[in-house]
């Protein structure tokens, strides 16, 4: 999970200089063809052709639409809010992989669980402080992403069981590549020097994010991945502090305090129950 968490930062630094110069769709497409052709490499590089083939396609093909959804709309909301904001509303995603899991994979909710989970949507909750000026088309936006994420990371959680994270990895290329090529093909526009190794960036730490997700679903129930992904928050928020000029808030610093104790308790409980 740190693997993910310093991933997702760089990714969302990528996100916010790209902002404005290159469409979202084009950022999208071209992080699907760099991770296709790394992916590729990886296998063919590991001697396991066996991992290019797949018995669920469907899957795949159901968790790389609502994937390519949350990207889309992950990308633009960076671009319309603080990233300390963008990464908060995205939090309601644990709460939505908690139902879904419980719901398709059969994965218990319990206290402690639920508790970890209402301690993170509270830290949301303070350091958003609802009111009309949040309900703004960006922050609907995010908050729209944050289901199509949890849809992808449930399907993620149940592709772990039987498939290896470069097989997940080179699917999500591999469908998320037309989908990109269709949408971006009237908005196409050529990249500076500067604006592509951003777009490297992008590509890299996003395949590398995606990579380490996989591998912490396949060792750990899903909730408790995406609890502990709580930790983005304060990460990016740091980050946000020293490239962006963005405002260290109270509300930002008590609110990151209440996710950081309800991430403490359920890996407490968690080690404990291991031991």
């Amino acid at each position: 999970m740190i693997g993910t968490l310093i991933s997702f930062s760089l990714m969302a630094i990528g996100a916010r200089e790209l902002s404005g110069n290159i469409s979202t769709y084009q950022v999208l497409l071209v992080r699907s063809v760099i991770g296709l052709c790394v992916v590729s490499f990886l296998i063919f590089a590991s001697k396991q052709k066996e991992l290019f083939s797949t018995n669920r396609l469907p899957l795949h093909s159901m968790r790389n639409v609502f994937h390519f959804g949350g990207q889309f709309g992950w990308f633009v909301g960076i671009g319309l809010l603080p990233l300390s904001e963008v990464f908060a509303l995205e939090f309601t995603v644990p709460l939505w992989t908690a139902l879904l899991a419980s719901l398709f994979l059969g994965e218990s909710l319990t206290l402690k669980k639920m508790t970890a989970i209402a301690l993170g949507l509270l830290g949301v909750v303070i350091i958003v402080q609802p009111t009309q000026d949040v309900i703004s088309v960006g922050a609907i936006i995010v908050l729209c992403a944050a289901f199509c994420y949890a849809v992808a990371h449930t399907s993620t959680k149940s592709l772990a069981s039987t498939e290896a994270p470069l097989t997940i990895l080179f699917y999500m290329c591999l469908i998320q590549l037309p989908i990109g090529l269709i949408l971006s093909w009237q908005v196409w526009k050529m990249p500076s020097a500067l604006e592509s190794v951003w777009l490297l960036l992008v590509a890299l730490s996003a395949l590398s994010a995606h990579y380490c997700l996989a591998k912490a679903m396949k060792n750990a129930e899903v909730t408790l991945v995406m609890i502990l992904d709580f930790f983005r928050l304060p990460a990016i928020a740091v980050v946000g502090i020293l490239l962006y000029d963005e405002p260290l808030t109270p509300a930002l610093i008590i609110g990151g305090v209440v996710m950081l104790f309800g991430n403490l308790l359920v890996t407490y409980k968690s080690n404990r129950r291991n031991q």
